[in-house]
């Protein structure tokens, strides 16, 4: 997704998350995270280690200097429970991780066009 993201869009800033717990700590700007900037879009993924994706999307939803962050859920899981559980969490969209990486390529461009360009996100 890195690699796809400096091939389509340059310009965007992508700060990425080992699991969970970092990802939470980067979006409240906890600890080393002090100076982090407030992204303008959150993807995530369901399969973090030490706090899941789906843990991650509830604590965001459920915390007032976050819930209006946009969220948008990559994962390689077509679980109908996983996506079902993903929207009843307030996620703003789900798209299937490509498999190979012209489908990458594809998908961010995608993100680009919709998220970055197309529609108005809120104000930092």
């Amino acid at each position: 997704m890195q690699e796809a993201f400096e091939e389509v869009s340059p310009q965007v800033r992508l700060h990425l998350a080992s699991d969970g717990v970092e990802a939470l700590a980067f979006l409240r700007r906890q600890g080393e995270f002090a100076d982090a900037p407030r992204p303008d879009l959150v993807l995530l993924d369901l399969n973090l280690p030490r706090k899941s994706g789906l843990e991650v999307l509830a604590e965001v939803r459920g915390d007032a200097g976050l819930c209006a962050l946009p969220v948008m859920v990559l994962s390689t899981s077509d679980a109908r429970h996983d996506v079902k559980r993903a929207y009843e969490l307030g996620v703003n969209a789900y798209m299937l991780k490509p498999r190979d990486l012209a489908g990458f390529f594809e998908r961010v461009r995608l993100i680009e066009q919709f998220w970055l360009s197309a529609v108005r996100l809120p104000d930092r």
